[in-house]
């Protein structure tokens, strides 16, 4: 039973303070969460309710793939990333520390190096694949700055699973498992999403999905097609141009002195060009001192995560004339430059005639310049972002642009761990192989924050009924009036004995200050008791989705409830 009068549950009128986006206020105007610290955060009781239903279906979704669900330690011995060489590459972010004997331990923000040793230690025969691993656990991660509540915070809850397979076959019907997984919960949660292609990042491997909730106030981007359904995050959208290449008569190179002239709006207003019609040559370099040069259309931005896909390595732009090469970083361009340097090309320009670029030499640009009559290119590729206007790679139909927040990413990572690490298995023929890994992540406390950012008005929070904390309130309109506090516990006694999920508004305060409350929680069907309940045993109900009201008997209020809640549970 529960009374709101003895809940603890406190909620404010006030927008707080530093409250960046709705789900961060609401979530504290409601009494779910409270601020510990910068990026750490209480769960209260009326935040953890819905935590633990939002767990429910994860858990439920994953344990119908087949997923075991197990338990690791936070604490994880800083030993295992050392052997993963994540130990530096993770950076700040890594919650490091040391125990009395001098040891060093992390605090887990992922859990591929601990599950990959516990692999190597029990799967020994390929009899022992595939199997696939989950856990409900705590993750920390030290954010540079913690921001918009639990979205970003420096310790949450995440759903981490971990498969092993003998063959890339098995690894396939694993990620399709768990892609229908993900969909399957954000189903059931009402929600508008997209899947989408995405850059593995420090997790690694060569194949990924993220899962964005669709909302105005989303850190990610997302690129897609409306009309085949293609979709990408912004990082990694493929595209094609809607300026379509014009065939004119192809010019002499000819060398122009352009004085001072080092980025491409004062070329192309020097030149009376379009920046479309300027090679823009960006030069970048890996850590073996290796450099690229990559060719861009004026008026593009250089995508490095494309660029380091297909280099295969990671890449830093060089901004100074640290390269090893007499050349001007302003004045860069493909016709004669060093041949050590390898030359990458953005399909863009591809056909372009009579385009403009840097003359490697300080002070000058050629123009004039075709493929591949005046210059060489070892790599054609994607190597810029999309804009408004391009079009989709696989229809042609022009590609819209949407803000959300990653909630989920599913990986391939191949044998990224289990080599490094000596995670081995005896295949058929009784060789040793590296297990083939893959590792699908969903934010449990990240999609609580989620759902509140698609789904609230100007009022509150519209929970799903599958996570809402409770199914109904009863709201006695006043709790001095003896007819109607005598009723309303009736009618709480026949919600309690048909099993809803109901929270009983006893308070002694006014009618308004109930209704509020009730619309700000989001709790889903309100049922109010007052003077018409006394006159004709009806009672008033509210649903919070669409503000629609109507009066019914008991007997009819339970059957509505019962089905309003099948109908909008699943």
């Amino acid at each position: 039973m529960v009374r709101f009068s003895e809940y603890y549950l406190t909620t404010t009128k006030e927008e707080t303070a530093n409250s960046d986006i709705p789900s961060y206020s609401l979530s504290l105007r409601a009494g779910m969460i409270k601020k510990i610290a910068s990026g750490v955060y209480a769960f209260l009781p009326l935040g953890y309710r819905i935590l633990k239903k939002i767990e429910k279906i994860v858990r439920e979704e994953m344990d119908k793939t087949g997923a075991i669900e197990m338990l690791m330690p936070a604490l994880q011995p800083g030993d295992l990333w050392l052997q993963s060489e994540r130990w530096q590459k993770y950076g700040p972010e890594l919650f490091r520390l040391k125990d009395r004997n001098d040891r060093d331990f992390c605090l887990g923000p992922t859990h591929e190096e601990l599950i990959t040793y516990l692999a190597s230690l029990d799967i020994k025969s390929y009899k022992d694949l595939p199997v696939n691993l989950y856990q409900i656990q705590v993750k920390f991660r030290d954010e540079i700055r913690p921001r918009y509540g639990i979205l970003r915070a420096r310790e949450f809850i995440m759903k981490d699973a971990y498969s092993f397979s003998a063959d890339e076959t098995d690894l396939d019907i694993i990620y399709k498992k768990m892609y229908g997984c993900y969909s399957s919960i954000l189903e059931r949660l009402k929600l508008k999403y997209y899947a989408v292609e995405a850059d593995t990042g420090l997790i690694g491997g060569k194949y990924s999905h993220e899962f964005i909730i669709l909302a105005k106030n989303g850190e990610d981007e997302i690129v897609y097609c409306p009309i085949c359904g293609y979709a990408a995050n912004y990082e990694m959208a493929k595209f094609k141009s809607k300026k379509q290449n014009i065939d004119e008569p192809i010019g002499e190179v000819l060398q122009v002195h352009t004085p001072a002239v080092t980025n491409i709006k004062s070329l192309a207003d020097f030149l009376k060009l379009p920046a479309d019609k300027i090679i823009k040559t960006m030069l970048l370099n890996d850590k073996g001192g290796n450099h690229y040069a990559v060719l861009l259309s004026g008026d593009r931005e250089l995508n490095i995560p494309k660029v380091e896909k297909i280099a295969g390595c990671s890449l830093e732009l060089v901004e100074n004339n640290a390269t090893g090469a007499e050349m001007n970083i302003g004045f860069l361009g493909p016709a004669g430059l060093d041949s050590k340097i390898k030359i990458f090309a953005d399909n863009i320009i591809k056909g372009r005639c009579n385009m403009a670029a840097g003359a490697n030499k300080k002070d000058y640009h050629i123009v004039n310049l075709n493929y591949p009559r005046d210059f060489e290119v070892d790599v054609w590729g994607d190597f810029s972002f999309a804009y408004e206007g391009d079009l989709c790679v696989n229809c042609g139909s022009p590609v819209n642009f949407e803000k959300g927040i990653e909630i989920g990413h599913i990986f391939k990572l191949g044998t990224k761990y289990s080599k490094k690490m000596g995670a081995l298995f005896l295949d058929s023929e009784g060789r040793l192989n590296p297990m083939i890994m893959g590792c699908y992540g969903i934010g449990v406390s990240r999609i609580l924050a989620a759902v509140i950012e698609q789904l609230h008005d100007a009022k509150g929070i519209l929970w799903p009924v599958c996570i809402a904390p409770f199914l109904v309130n009863l709201v006695a309109i006043n709790m001095e009036d003896p007819d109607i506090t005598s009723n309303a516990e009736k009618i709480y006694e026949i919600l309690m004995r048909e099993g809803f999920e109901v929270i009983f508004d006893d308070r002694n305060v006014r009618a308004g200050v109930k209704f509020k409350d009730s619309d700000l929680i989001g709790i889903p069907i309100k049922l109010i008791i007052g003077k018409n309940y006394a006159e004709n045993e009806e009672i008033e109900i509210e649903l919070r989705k669409d503000g629609t009201k109507m009066k019914m008997g008991v007997s009819q209020t339970i059957d509505f409830i019962k089905s309003y809640s099948q109908k909008n549970f699943f």
